[in-house]
C-alpha cells in the first residue's frame, strides 16, 4: 500500500486523523484521571486472632501453628508471615505475583474458607479468626478531627457525622475513623463490699448477660395477622443497668432485694487502655481517612471533600477543627500540573531543536507529528484507562526524543529528495515506501526493549507498568503519524529545489569533518575495534564503582520519626512520650505540622506507606516541614532531641520512599527452631552492624517483656473449692476488668465491663491482698490460701515466623545519606561468617531482597522481549551480518552510562536499570536505520566503500537529530527524584553510544563483508 500517496492526495482522511488526535487529545488532558502514583495491588491479607489469657508461646503453637498449616494448603501463596503475641495471632498472608487484582477476591473466599475450617481446630477461648483482605486500602486524604473542649461522645457523633456525610460524594469508596476511645459501660464493685455481702461476681456477671440477651420470644396470632412477642426489660440506659435486681438462680434470700447499683457503681466511659491514641499539633484527635474509589480523578474527588469538609465547618460547633494531615490531591494537582510543564518544556525544547538543525519547515513538520503524538497518546490512555500519574507522565517525557525519530527520518528524506529536484508526492512516496517497514520495525524493537516492565507480574513491574503502556502507545502512534500526518505537511510547507542538490554536497563542516572520521575509521579499522573494544571494557569495570540503590525517595516535604519503646510499654505511657515528642518537633523552625499515632501506624494514607501494625509499644509522628530540602536539617535535629530528652526509647527518622519496598533497608533474617539461640544470632549481627557504623539497629523480636506468674497451690486450691479459672477472674477484676454483656444503642453494641473501683486498680494495691470467691464455701477467701507465692520473670512479647520457621530479624539503616548497597557490602562477609548452628539458615531481606526481586521478575521476562528484537532483526534484514552488527553496537552504551552516572554521583537503580534496557532499543533503531541505508546504495551498485561512507554522512542527520532530541527532551526529569537515575542513564548511555555506533557501524560493515577501499567497482 502506498501510504504517502493516499495521505497526500485524500487529505481529508488526514486531517481527520490530525483532529481526532488534536481535540480528543485535549479533551483527555482535562478528563483523564490523576493519582499521585500508579495502583499497584498490595496482594497481602492480614489474619487477627485473639486468645486472651495465653502467653505469646501458647499462641504460636495453639493458634497461628493451625493457621498456617490450613493456609499451606492455598496454591495460591506466596509466603506466610505470622507474629504471635500475648492474647493474640497476627498473620500476614502475600498472594503470588502471577495472580492480578481480578483474580484476587476469589482467593481470599478461598482464604476465607480454609480459616473458616481451620477455627473449628482452636483451643477453647480463642475468637474467630478475622480475615482483612481490605489491608491495602489507600487512603489518601487523610484529616485530623480535634475537639479538645468536648467530650470523646460528643467528639465520635461529630466523627460519625463527617463520615456519613463524606460517604455521600462521588467517588468516594471508604471513610475511615482511627483514634476513637471504644466506649465501654463500667460495672465496680468494691471488694469490701461483695465480701461483706457474700456475692459471687459470677451473680453479677450472669445477672447482667440473662437480663439483656437477645431472645426468641415467638409470635402469636391474632386474627389474620402474626404479631411477633418482644419482652421488654433490656437496658435502655445507665439508670436501667443500676436499677437491675439481683434476685433469681443462685441468689441467697437476703440478696433478692438488692438492685446492681446498690452494690457497685454503673457508669459510662471509655476504655482505659487504648489500642491507638491521636494527637495533631499538640491536640488530641481523630483521623478521617477517605479512599477514592478505583479509576477515578483524585484531584476532582479530593476537591469536593475538602469543600464539603468546609460546608461541615459551619454547622459544627465553635471549637471543632478539622485540619489535613495529607492531601493527595493537592499533591497530584502540583507534581501533574509540574510534569505537563515538564512535558510542555521538553515538546518545546525538541521543537526549537528541529527548527535549528532542519530549519523552521522541518521542524514545523516534525513538531506538528510530534505534538499530535503527544495528544493523541493522551487520548488512548484515556481510552485505556491509563491515569495521569507520576510513571505515565514521565514515560511520555522518556519518549520524547524516540517520538521524533520516525517523523524526522520521513521529513529529512523528502527535504534531499525535494532538494534533488523531486516534487513533494514523488519525494513522499520514496522515502517512505523505502523506510516505513524499517522504521516500524525498529519502533516495535523501541517497544520490546521496555517489554519487561510490562511481562514483569511481580509489584514493581505492576507499579511501573503504565511506562511500557504509553511508550508503546506513543511509539506507535509516531509511526502511524510520521507515514501520513508527516508527508502531508511536508507537501505543504517544503519546496523543490530549482537546481539539482546531492546532500552530499551539503550540510558545511560537520558532515565534512563526520565523512572524513568515517574514512579514517575504516582505513584503521582494526584500531578502531580495539578502541571500541577497549573504552566498553573500561566502563564495565568502571561500572562496579557506581552506587546501587533500588528506590529513591520521595521530594514530599513530609518525613516520619518512628519511636520505639521497650516492649510491653503501656499505651499511655508511649502516648505521654509522643506527646512531649510532639510538641517539641512542633516548635522546630521549618515545621508546620505534627501528628502522632501511638500504638500502632496510621492508615495507610498512600500507597508506597506501610502501617506499623498494632503494637502499645510504638508511636509515630508524621511531621510536614515547609520545603522538602531541609528534611535532612531538621531529621538531625529530630534525632538530637531524641537522644537528649528521651534517651530510654530506639527511635529513627525515615523519608517517603517512591515504589514499592518499606521497612529496614539492611536486613538478615535468622531461621530456627530455639527462640534463644535466634535471639543470640540476631545480637551477634546487630554487634557487627553497629561495629560497621549502621544506624538504627534493632531485631524484630523486641525486648523480652516482664511477666508475674501467680503459683498456684494446687491442693489448696481444690480443697477450697477454686479453679485457675476463679484465680484469673479476681485478678482480672483488679487490672482490666472482664466482659459480662452487651449494652445496645442503635447500630452499636457496648460492652459492659465488671472491674474493680479505681482506688483498688490504681491505688497499689497488693495482689495478695485480694480475695477470690470460694463456690465450695460459699464466701471469699484470700488469694494468699490458694497462691503460694507471685513470681516475676520475663517472656517472649513477639514470636515471628515466616512460612512456618521460627524467623529473627536483625535489621538496620545505613548512616544518613550513605549508600545501602555499599553498606550491605561491609558487613555481608561479616555477617555470613556467623557460625550457625545445625538447622539454621540466614537470608538477606530489606532493600537487597526488594530489588533482587524485582530484578529477577524482570530478569524473567526480558529474554523474551530480547528474542524478539533479535527475531525482528533477523526478519528484517533476512540475513545474519546485519543483525550482528547492529547488535554488536548495543554494549557499547555502558561507556556513557558509567561515565555519566559516575559524573553526576547518581545510583544505579530500579529506574536506571529501566532506562539502560530502554537503551538498546534506541541504538538498535538507529543502527537498523544506518545499515538499511548501506543495503540500499550498495543494491544500487553504488561501489560498497563508498556506500557505506556515503550512507553513513545521509543518515547522520537523523540519527543525530533523534539522539539529540531524545537527551534534550529529558532536560526536565533530570530535576525529578523518581526518574533523574534513568535520565542520566539514557543521555549518558545515548550521547556516547551513538557517537560510537556512528562510527562502529560502519566499521563492523566494512569487517563481515571484507570491504576494501580499493576494491573494483560492481557491475551490472
Amino acid at each position: 500500500m502506498d501510504i504517502a500517496r493516499a495521505a497526500i492526495d485524500k487529505p481529508v482522511n488526514t486531517w481527520l486523523l490530525i483532529l481526532i488526535c488534536l481535540l480528543g487529545g485535549l479533551w483527555a488532558l482535562f478528563s483523564l484521571g490523576r493519582l499521585e502514583d500508579p495502583e499497584f495491588t498490595i496482594k497481602q491479607a492480614i489474619i487477627t486472632t485473639s486468645y486472651p489469657g495465653a502467653s505469646a508461646l501458647e499462641v504460636e503453637q495453639e493458634v497461628t501453628d493451625q493457621l498456617e498449616i490450613a493456609l499451606q494448603r492455598l496454591p495460591q501463596i506466596k509466603e506466610i508471615r505470622s507474629r504471635s503475641e500475648p492474647g493474640r495471632s497476627l498473620i500476614d498472608v502475600e498472594i503470588l505475583e502471577q495472580y492480578d487484582s481480578s483474580q484476587l477476591p476469589q482467593i481470599w473466599d478461598e482464604l476465607r474458607r480454609k480459616v473458616r475450617d481451620a477455627s473449628a481446630a482452636l483451643p477453647p477461648g480463642a475468637g474467630t479468626p478475622h480475615v482483612n483482605d481490605d489491608f491495602g486500602d489507600v487512603y489518601g486524604l487523610y484529616y485530623a478531627l480535634s475537639a479538645p473542649d468536648y467530650s470523646q461522645a460528643e467528639l465520635r457523633d461529630f466523627a460519625r457525622t463527617l463520615r456519613q456525610e463524606l460517604l455521600r460524594i462521588p467517588g468516594v469508596a471508604k471513610v475511615a475513623i482511627s483514634g476513637l476511645r471504644a466506649e465501654r459501660i463500667f460495672v465496680e464493685p468494691p471488694q469490701s463490699v461483695l465480701t461483706q455481702l457474700g456475692i459471687a461476681p459470677t451473680l453479677i456477671a450472669n445477672a447482667i448477660s440473662v437480663q439483656n440477651a437477645v431472645v426468641e420470644s415467638g409470635a402469636l396470632r391474632v386474627e389474620d395477622r402474626s404479631v411477633r412477642l418482644a419482652p421488654s426489660g433490656t437496658f435502655d440506659s445507665v439508670a436501667r443497668i443500676e436499677a437491675l435486681p439481683l434476685g433469681g438462680p443462685g441468689a441467697s434470700s437476703e440478696h433478692a432485694s438488692l438492685r446492681l447499683g446498690d452494690i457497685a457503681r454503673v457508669s459510662r466511659g471509655e476504655e482505659e487502655i487504648p489500642t491507638l491514641l491521636v494527637r495533631h499539633n499538640g491536640r488530641p484527635a481523630v483521623a478521617i481517612g477517605v479512599s477514592a474509589q478505583s479509576g477515578t480523578n483524585i484531584v476532582e474527588v479530593g476537591a469536593t471533600v475538602e469543600a464539603r469538609i468546609h460546608a461541615l465547618l459551619e454547622t459544627l460547633p465553635l471549637g471543632v477543627t478539622i485540619d489535613p494531615i495529607y492531601q493527595q490531591h493537592r499533591v497530584v494537582d502540583e507534581a501533574v500540573n509540574g510534569f505537563l510543564v515538564n512535558l510542555a518544556s521538553s515538546v518545546a525544547i525538541v521543537i526549537l531543536v528541529l527548527c535549528l538543525a532542519m530549519g523552521w519547515r522541518g521542524g514545523l513538520v516534525v513538531g506538528g507529528v510530534l505534538l499530535l503524538t503527544v495528544l493523541g497518546t493522551l487520548l488512548l490512555m484515556k481510552i485505556g484507562g491509563i491515569t495521569m500519574q507520576r510513571v505515565s507522565l514521565g514515560a511520555l517525557i522518556i519518549a520524547m526524543g524516540m517520538l521524533v525519530d520516525n517523523a524526522i527520518v520521513i521529513a529529512e528524506g523528502m527535504m534531499v529528495r525535494m532538494r534533488r529536484g523531486l516534487g513533494a508526492l514523488e519525494a513522499a512516496q520514496q522515502i517512505t515506501n523505502q523506510t516505513k517497514w524499517p522504521l516500524l520495525a525498529a519502533t516495535v524493537i523501541g517497544i520490546l526493549a521496555f517489554s519487561g516492565i510490562g511481562l514483569s507480574n511481580d509489584s514493581t513491574g505492576e507499579y511501573t507498568f503504565s511506562l511500557f503502556a504509553v511508550i508503546a502507545i506513543s511509539l506507535l502512534l509516531s509511526w502511524v503519524l510520521a507515514v501520513t500526518v508527516a508527508p502531508l505537511f511536508g507537501s505543504y510547507l517544503f519546496r523543490s529545489a530549482a537546481e539539482r542538490r546531492d546532500e552530499e554536497d551539503a550540510g558545511g563542516v560537520l558532515l565534512s569533518g563526520y565523512r572524513g572520521l568515517v574514512h579514517l575509521a575504516l582505513r584503521h579499522r582494526l584500531t578502531t575495534v580495539a578502541a571500541l573494544v577497549g573504552s566498553t571494557l573500561a566502563a564495565v569495570i568502571g561500572f562496579g564503582a557506581v552506587p546501587q540503590s533500588f528506590f529513591p525517595d520521595s521530594a514530599t516535604p513530609l518525613f516520619y520519626v518512628d519511636v520505639w519503646h521497650e516492649q510491653g510499654t503501656d499505651i499511655r505511657a508511649t502516648a505521654a512520650d509522643m506527646a512531649e515528642l510532639g510538641n517539641a518537633l512542633g516548635q522546630l523552625d521549618g515545621v508546620t505540622d505534627v501528628t502522632s499515632f501511638s500504638g500502632s501506624g496510621a492508615d495507610r494514607l498512600m500507597l508506597v506507606y506501610a502501617p506499623e501494625l498494632p503494637n502499645s509499644a510504638y508511636g509515630q509522628c508524621i511531621v510536614r516541614v515547609t520545603d522538602a530540602a531541609r528534611i535532612p536539617e531538621i531529621a538531625a535535629r529530630v534525632r538530637q532531641w531524641i537522644g537528649e530528652h528521651q534517651p530510654q526509647v530506639k527511635s529513627w527518622t525515615s523519608r517517603i520512599r517512591l515504589g514499592p519496598g518499606g521497612g529496614a533497608k539492611i536486613e538478615a533474617r535468622f531461621s530456627g527452631p530455639d527462640n534463644a539461640t535466634l535471639r543470640a544470632l540476631a545480637a551477634e549481627a546487630e554487634r557487627i552492624f553497629r561495629d560497621h557504623g549502621l544506624i538504627n539497629v534493632r531485631h524484630d523480636w523486641r525486648q523480652y517483656r516482664p511477666l508475674i506468674v501467680p503459683r498456684l497451690a494446687e491442693a489448696r486450691a481444690t480443697a477450697a473449692g477454686v479453679s485457675r479459672a476463679d484465680i484469673a477472674d479476681a485478678l482480672a477484676m483488679v487490672t482490666e476488668g472482664r466482659t459480662v454483656g452487651l449494652y445496645r444503642e442503635g447500630d452499636r453494641l457496648i460492652p459492659i465491663v465488671m472491674r474493680a473501683p479505681d482506688d483498688e486498680r490504681n491505688g497499689n494495691t497488693d495482689l495478695r491482698d485480694r480475695r477470690v470467691w470460694s463456690a465450695t464455701a460459699g464466701a471469699y477467701i484470700p488469694m494468699t490460701e490458694v497462691i503460694d507465692r507471685f513470681e516475676t520473670g520475663t517472656e517472649d512479647g513477639l514470636i515471628r515466623r515466616l512460612d512456618k520457621a521460627r524467623t529473627i530479624t536483625a535489621q538496620a539503616d545505613p548512616a544518613y545519606g550513605a549508600n545501602t548497597d555499599a553498606a550491605l557490602a561491609q558487613v555481608r562477609g561479616a555477617v555470613e561468617a556467623i557460625a550457625l548452628p545445625p538447622g539454621y539458615r540466614l537470608e538477606w531481606g530489606g532493600e537487597y531482597e526488594d530489588s533482587s526481586d524485582a530484578q529477577a521478575a524482570l530478569a524473567r521476562s526480558v529474554p523474551l522481549g530480547f528474542l524478539a528484537m533479535v527475531l525482528i532483526t533477523v526478519a528484517l534484514f533476512g540475513r545474519v551480518r546485519q543483525p550482528l552488527i547492529i547488535w554488536l553496537c548495543v554494549p557499547m552504551a555502558i561507556t556513557g552510562v558509567t561515565a555519566a552516572l559516575l559524573a553526576t554521583g547518581q545510583s544505579f537503580g530500579f529506574m536506571a536499570l529501566l532506562g539502560f534496557l530502554s537503551l538498546s532499543g534506541m541504538l538498535i533503531k538507529n543502527a537498523i536505520v544506518l545499515v538499511d541505508e548501506i543495503d540500499l546504495r550498495i543494491a544500487d551498485g553504488h561501489h560498497r566503500h563508498d556506500a557505506i561512507v556515503a550512507a553513513s554522512v545521509s543518515r547522520f542527520t537523523p540519527v543525530m537529530l533523534a539522539a539529540g532530541t531524545t537527551i534534550l527532551g529529558m532536560i526536565p526529569l533530570l530535576f525529578d527524584v523518581f526518574f533523574a537515575s534513568m535520565a542520566v542513564t539514557i543521555m549518558g548511555g545515548l550521547a556516547f553510544a551513538t557517537a560510537l555506533t556512528l562510527i562502529a557501524v560502519p566499521v563492523f560493515y566494512a569487517g563481515f563483508f571484507k570491504v576494501r577501499e580499493d576494491e573494483a567497482p560492481r557491475t551490472g
